[in-house]
């Protein structure tokens, strides 16, 4: 067995069922770093509670979370994965480093900003210190690396800045400073071509959706906005559609795209059709591995039972380093 080079984190909050900003953006990352890390994989439901008034689906999104991980090539034999919520030591690490987390810097993260404008009515607590309790998940269970998208980055910088103060402050080395790991493809548009891929902007693609449905989602997306009539040349380079053959679609037929697309030789309706194609083809291993795990809830629910029990295990003797470190009896 190769060693590995360390210790992966990395959560994700339970949305439902997931789309393909999600899988280009984390979950295909998070089935390739299992061949050279140790993983630990979270269903982050406390982080939901954030943005979220009604809370009727929040186990059924849950479970539908599990289920595309697991279905997309998460091996819960060697990795761990877990509902954050199944690990209390979580919460009590979150309060510890709030004492260290300066209002100021919260506030003045751009992801804060962003959801302030999203949800003007709802800026609670769990909001701003949405970025402390992320640094929870991540030091509890010390990890040495986290991988995530651009619009992550400030919050892993605000993780390490919690690392270091608190480390600091204690005289300790408890705490181990995570290490940044870009994913390959770190924003993917919606179907809007405009806005990050989203199920609250309707604008997203889900992997678990039947061919026609997915087909009907492609022929939605919107191409080159220059590109007004059939016999106008396009500009693939700025069109959302082709920048999605450039991940699913063999490299020969891209090429093709790419010159025909140029010189009007193909059509914005022919070239969504062959993406869809493509997509469906990608993903049809995937949602057959899901039916059949949909149709195993009691093996589902004892993937999570035990990656629960070994996350608390490792929490558990972090939380005692903690405790010790900042004097607490």
């Amino acid at each position: 067995m190769t060693e590995k080079k360390g210790r992966v984190f990395s959560g994700a909050r339970p949305t439902g069922r997931q789309h393909l900003g999600n899988y280009l953006g984390a979950i295909r990352n998070y089935v390739a770093l299992q061949d050279e890390y140790e993983c630990v994989y979270c269903i982050v439901d406390l982080h939901a509670l954030t943005t979220v008034e009604d809370t009727l689906n929040l186990r059924q999104n849950t479970l539908d979370m599990a289920l595309d991980f697991l279905a997309a090539g998460i091996r819960p034999d060697e990795s761990i994965v877990f509902i954050q919520s199944h690990v209390p030591q979580v919460a009590e690490l979150h309060l510890i480093l709030s004492m260290v987390s300066p209002l100021g810097k919260l506030t003045d993260l751009p992801t804060f900003k962003e959801k302030v404008r999203q949800q003007p009515h709802n800026i609670n607590y769990g909001l701003v210190g949405y970025p402390v309790l992320m640094t929870a998940d991540i030091v509890l269970y010390k990890a040495n690396v986290v991988p995530v998208g651009i619009d992550q980055a400030p919050h892993l910088e605000f993780a390490r800045e919690t690392v270091r103060s608190f480390n600091y402050r204690y005289n300790t080395d408890v705490l181990i400073e995570p290490q940044m790991k870009n994913t390959e493809v770190p924003k993917v548009l919606g179907i809007d071509g405009v806005e990050k891929m989203g199920k609250s902007l309707n604008n997203h693609i889900e992997l678990a959706s039947t061919p026609e449905e997915t087909q009907q989602r492609v022929m939605q997306m919107v191409t080159d906005p220059q590109r007004m009539r059939r016999t106008d040349p396009g500009r693939p380079e700025v069109c959302n559609v082709f920048s999605m053959h450039k991940v699913f679609s063999p490299a020969e037929e891209v090429s093709m795209i790419d010159t025909e697309c140029r010189r009007a030789g193909i059509g914005c309706v022919d070239c969504k059709k062959r993406f869809a194609a493509n997509l469906n083809q990608h993903l049809a291993p995937f949602r057959a591995r899901r039916n059949e795990l949909a149709l195993k809830p009691a093996y589902v629910q004892d993937v999570l039972d035990d990656g629960a029990q070994r996350a608390r295990a490792i929490a558990e003797q972090t939380m005692r380093d903690v405790r010790q470190a900042v004097g607490l009896p």
